[in-house]
């Protein structure tokens, strides 16, 4: 890890800004979900994680109450994790198909994951507020993280956030979605939340292309 990004990371864990948010993850990591009340919840913002020379940049909303802030790592611990680690692993960008816990030596290959932002919210919904107190840190990411030429953004509010951090306007997200922006291949996706899998919404061909698509504009690059 860069000097860079490991102050960043201490930052982003010790953050308070957001009140609300700090009071839920610490409130739901003290009550904890039946199944995992022998466990110790992580219940602080969370970092960032992968590959510091990564390519490809995965953005997503942000933790499950029961899944990064239980685990202390984004994308673990639940549906959207496996769904996730299963399809990197599919498409050579991760070591293991599984991503259960933060030591379970799952390593990202040439791929980084964060989001837009970094405590679970109350019913998934993060405050306008929520959003523009944690924006900053995806923008010292992307610029720690120099080697980054895809980015791929899972669900619309992810997307905004790109939109965001790199100038765009005027357009619209749409599942398998791609554009060129500079030296920048943007990537639409549907998030794999169980909302979304488990109606069929996204279907799993529909989800591993995604990241076919993001090897093949690598390939290019």
């Amino acid at each position: 890890m860069s000097a860079a990004l490991g102050k960043l990371n201490k930052r982003i864990v010790a953050c308070r800004k957001c009140p609300r948010l700090a009071t839920y993850i610490r409130k739901v990591a003290r009550e904890k979900a039946p199944r995992y009340r022998d466990q110790k919840y992580w219940g602080r913002p969370l970092t960032g994680f992968g590959d510091l020379g990564a390519r490809v940049l995965i953005v997503g909303l942000a933790p499950a109450a029961h899944g990064g802030n239980r685990t202390g790592r984004m994308f673990t611990g639940d549906c959207s994790g496996d769904w996730l680690a299963k399809a990197l692993y599919e498409n050579g960008f991760a070591n293991k198909p599984t991503s259960v816990s933060a030591d379970d030596g799952l390593e990202l290959k040439g791929a980084y994951v964060t989001a837009s932002v970094r405590c679970a919210p109350p019913q998934n919904k993060p405050a306008r507020d929520e959003f523009e107190n944690c924006f900053p840190y995806i923008v010292e990411e992307l610029a720690i993280l120099k080697d980054v030429s895809v980015i791929v953004c899972l669900g619309r509010i992810a997307y905004d956030t790109c939109c965001k951090l790199l100038s765009i306007r005027g357009i619209g997200f749409a599942h398998g979605k791609s554009f060129r922006h500079g030296n920048l291949t943007v990537i639409c996706s549907y998030h794999p939340s169980r909302q979304n899998t488990q109606t069929g919404r996204l279907k799993w061909h529909q989800w591993s292309s995604i990241f076919a698509k993001a090897q093949r504009a690598l390939d290019k690059a």
